[in-house]
């Protein structure tokens, strides 16, 4: 009887519980939609499946060693729920990749860039110092026709040839030998840090000598109603002459330095300094780069990369005169000389990959950096120039070719003795020989440039007026309402550029009311000015904002940082 009692309740709460089921499906419905979802998605993860009515009278008891081994067996994963970041990975792989490519594609344009720099120098500078002088020669004769006795570009021209005829006549008081003798009697501790010291002070020179030339050139053609600010063109040409001596006998004792390392028995000098181009790897790939920065590096691998090539040169030329220019020596030098451009290119390769991947840097910026340096190269050639090309290079790479010129030609004329008029023939005919080489390098590079700018669609640029520095900067302010609704005429079909390119530059007339702002951001229309309306005028100008990004990299040159080193 008890036992019937007590079953009855417990009986009732099962037939309420059930009816309770009965009149609310649908939450039976949803939890078993919920554990349907559970088991599919248990299965797509790949574990083993679980009964969702059974999951809360599971036991402990059913965990074991076996099983979780052969869910460590037959887990999976499945990569394309991470579909963004393994794309990323992959491109990333794929623009080390790229990097070697383009890297050498824009080492080898600006190698030629610099090639064409020193051979003016050897080529045609000598022709136009002698027009200049037949000018001045010849001036009393036909009188003096122009405002000026000579052009600037002449003035700087006779500059350039007297400083390198006064360096080279100095470097005759250096003794190579004894310098030699100096440095291979050292030990080899000692020669790899002359050596790292010789590359710092060569970095320092470069960043601060194309100032002194330009302040030099600057002051013999400044016009001469100024008023005088300087002190003098006598004080600066001898201070040109001072940096372009230092230079050479720096670069000088580079050279003996790698010769001490060629010639040495153990080899184990030249195996230092060429350790010391991958130390170059960690003091750069770590640290954050920017595009600009990575235009700088690159600049300075261009010029360290042609100084490098004339250093060698210098050193086979030394080596060969010790052996009285036996050919069988040069292939001797020949294993040594290769190892050294090898290791360059491998470092470089090796830190333009990692700076890239580290910054996430897309190979594509370095046909930009092509192109910025093609528009150097085209600009030079405009009526509007205010530069020559071999100083805008020198600027931009931090190459400055008289120190080298200098020193190559004390070397040439010592290791090499023209005599008798077989001699001389030879001397002219190799003279000539530069001569078209420069021509024709000169061509080419004028046509890929026109390429490059024409692809980049800088052509607009090419017409844009250099700054001028106005006399207050209160009359600059004035000015903007002239400058900011000015329209760039349309970019010319290819026969207008090559005219443009090939003509004599024209001298302006100075017109005060069209002169720049000077200050910092001359270059670029001012965004800032004082009235809105003309904040209005330059904030709708579609063409600013298309050239906006492209403006950064033509305005940097080496010298934005001291040495353009970033370590």
């Amino acid at each position: 009887m008890a036992d019937s009692v007590t079953a009855g309740p417990v009986n009732e709460a099962e037939t309420g519980d059930d009816k309770e089921r009965g009149k609310h499906p649908s939450n039976s419905a949803v939890k078993s939609g919920k554990s349907g979802e559970n088991s599919e998605m248990a299965e797509t993860l790949g574990f083993y499946e679980i009964n969702a009515d059974k999951k809360e009278k599971q036991n402990f008891s059913d965990l074991s060693l076996l099983r979780f081994v052969c869910t460590e067996l037959t887990r999976g994963y499945f990569l394309e729920h991470n579909e963004a970041k393994y794309t990323e990975r992959r491109e990333r792989v794929y623009t080390c990749m790229r990097i070697p490519r383009e890297l050498q594609k824009l080492m080898i344009f600006g190698f030629f860039l610099c090639l064409d720099a020193f051979l003016y120098l050897f080529t045609l500078l000598p022709l136009r110092v002698l027009l200049a002088l037949i000018r001045v020669l010849t001036l009393p004769c036909f009188g003096l026709g122009g405002s000026r006795l000579l052009q600037p570009a002449q003035v700087c021209d006779i500059l350039k040839g007297f400083i390198i005829v006064l360096c080279y006549s100095m470097m005759h008081y250096v003794d190579y030998a004894m310098m030699y003798h100096l440095i291979r009697g050292q030990s080899v501790i000692k020669l790899y840090i002359i050596y790292n010291m010789l590359e710092v002070a060569d970095r320092l020179f470069s960043s601060f000598g194309q100032d002194i030339l330009d302040a030099l050139y600057w002051t013999a053609t400044e016009p001469k109603e100024r008023k005088r600010a300087h002190i003098g063109v006598i004080p600066h040409f001898l201070m040109a002459v001072l940096y372009v001596f230092l230079h050479a006998i720096l670069v000088m004792v580079q050279a003996t330095t790698l010769n001490v390392a060629f010639n040495s028995h153990n080899k184990s000098l030249l195996t230092i300094m060429m350790s010391n181009n991958f130390v170059e790897i960690k003091g750069s790939v770590f640290k954050k780069f920017g595009k600009n920065n990575l235009f700088q590096m690159s600049n300075s691998d261009i010029k360290e990369r042609f100084t490098n090539y004339i250093l060698l040169l210098i050193v086979c030329l030394r080596n060969m005169e010790q052996f009285s220019w036996n050919p069988d020596h040069l292939w001797v030098l020949f294993p040594d000389v290769c190892m050294v451009i090898a290791s360059e290119i491998a470092v470089d390769i090796v830190k333009h990959a990692f700076i890239t991947k580290f910054n996430d840097i897309t190979a594509d910026v370095y046909s930009e950096y092509r192109a910025s340096l093609a528009f150097d190269l085209v600009s030079s050639r405009q009526k509007n120039a205010y530069t020559d090309y071999s100083d805008s290079v020198a600027r931009r790479m931090g190459f400055i070719p008289l120190p080298l010129a200098v020193l190559l030609t004390r070397v040439v004329t010592s290791s090499v003795s023209v005599r008798g008029a077989l001699s001389s023939a030879c001397v002219l005919l190799f003279y000539l020989g530069m001569v078209t080489l420069k021509v024709l390098n000169s061509i080419v590079l004028l046509g890929k440039s026109c390429k490059y700018v024409k692809e980049a669609d800088m052509e607009e640029k090419l017409f844009e007026r250099p700054p001028t520095a106005p006399s207050s900067r209160t009359s600059s302010r004035s000015k903007v309402n002239v400058i900011t609704p000015s329209v760039h005429p349309d970019p010319p079909e290819d026969d207008s550029i090559t005219t443009s390119i090939t003509s004599q530059p024209a001298q302006r007339p100075e017109s005060p009311d069209l002169q720049p702002p000077a200050d910092s951001s001359s270059e670029q229309l001012p965004t800032v000015p004082d009235e809105p309306e003309e904040k209005e005028a330059v904030q709708d100008s579609p063409e600013l904002k298309h050239r906006a990004p492209k403006k950064d990299l033509l305005e940097i040159d080496r010298f934005t940082i001291c040495g353009n080193r970033i370590d």
